[in-house]
């Protein structure tokens, strides 16, 4: 156990990275990536010590690099994104190359293992939540929070895969009550991530950041389904001088979340100091909202699912990868990731830099 930035955590030191994460809320952070020549450490931690607050959820005390949640967003029964995201977890075994947590959770009652894993020579963690135990319809999602606040205004790029479906959140993410604010108009659809309709009008690029300094936004993006020229969904966000991306299957994953944090909450833990942050978050639910409301089946129209079926004789796999690369000079955003081989990636820019990355893309396929 080590404690990191106010919290107990797990350790896992590879030749590739190091990683830690807390034993209370599963969030994984800071993770140390060694690339050639630097080491680089994408995920935020939250601008205030777990100490500060006390009495708020330990979800947000704890605040932090990436998690898992289940349900997604509130509910009635338990804290807010479910126990998996808020309770203790337990050491099961670990190794030189992986770590195995559980946790059985007292809201929905299901019993979940968390395996966190590397692979030699590669700069990426594999990641897997096994789901048993649990019975009826329910949200989840992982949730990779990035912190760019420390680039130039527009400089850090944020691309997805081709995505069928996207809005703006439909209502007030921010709220106006608290002294919170957003620039985005609320519910507009759009079919492009660099012109998104703003409240004030006009558009914004949502593909650069860090921007729109003092807001709290919020969008959803449908990926297109797996084929066999692209087996997965992807996101990416390039920083200064290296990209990081997230590998899934959009069959578990439907969605992908942008929560773009740069100021915009200003009562406590926030104070209007959680600057540059961005959550890229898989998930398969309605937006941020609740286990409830995501029941409603609110983009059935669309053939959007929001929630999935648990059985409790089954146990379903939920598997991501996060990863790091160098980029080269005028790389500018991700355009495409595609398989190169069974054991890498090919990644190509915005001006046709291709770079190949190590990779075991079938974790996810």
């Amino acid at each position: 156990m080590h404690h990191t930035h106010g919290e107990p955590s797990f350790q896992l030191t590879t030749a590739e990275l190091s990683l830690e994460i807390t034993s209370r809320a599963g969030h994984l952070a800071p993770v140390v990536f060694h690339l050639t020549g630097r080491d680089v450490s994408p995920y935020a931690l939250a601008p205030w010590s777990p100490t500060e607050f006390p009495e708020i959820p330990p979800l947000l005390s704890v605040l932090r690099g990436d998690f898992f949640c289940l349900p997604f967003g509130g509910q009635t029964n338990g804290p807010p994104h479910g126990d998996p995201a808020n309770a203790p977890w337990n050491l099961a075994t670990r190794d030189d190359r992986s770590i195995h947590l559980t946790l059985e959770a007292a809201d929905s009652g299901a019993h979940v293992r968390k395996i966190l894993s590397t692979r030699d020579g590669h700069h990426a963690i594999y990641s897997e939540h096994l789901i048993s135990n649990i019975s009826g319809d329910f949200n989840y999602g992982n949730h990779p929070i990035l912190d760019l606040s420390h680039l130039q205004i527009d400089s850090g790029r944020i691309t997805t895969s081709a995505f069928r479906w996207a809005s703006v959140y439909p209502g007030q993410f921010a709220n106006p009550a608290e002294g919170e604010t957003q620039a985005l108009a609320e519910g507009s659809a759009f079919t492009d991530l660099s012109a998104v309709n703003l409240a004030n009008g006009g558009t914004t690029d949502l593909t650069r950041y860090p921007s729109r300094i003092g807001h709290e936004d919020l969008v959803m993006l449908v990926n297109e389904s797996a084929n066999d020229e692209q087996p997965f969904a992807w996101s990416a966000a390039v920083l200064d001088g290296y990209l990081w991306f997230s590998l899934k299957n959009p069959a578990d994953f439907p969605s992908t979340l942008l929560w773009i944090s740069n100021g915009g909450r200003t009562a406590a833990p926030w104070n209007a100091r959680h600057l540059g942050r961005i959550g890229i978050e898989e998930v398969c639910s309605h937006f941020c909202d609740g286990v409830e409301i995501s029941r409603e089946n609110r983009l059935s129209a669309d053939h959007i699912p929001t929630t999935r079926h648990f059985n409790p004789n089954e146990t379903v796999s939920l598997r991501i990868v996060q990863a790091v690369a160098l980029t080269p000079d005028g790389f500018g955003c991700v355009r495409r990731i595609k398989p190169a081989g069974h054991s890498a990636v090919s990644i190509t820019g915005e001006f046709g830099h291709e770079i190949v990355v190590a990779l075991d893309w079938t974790f996810v396929a």
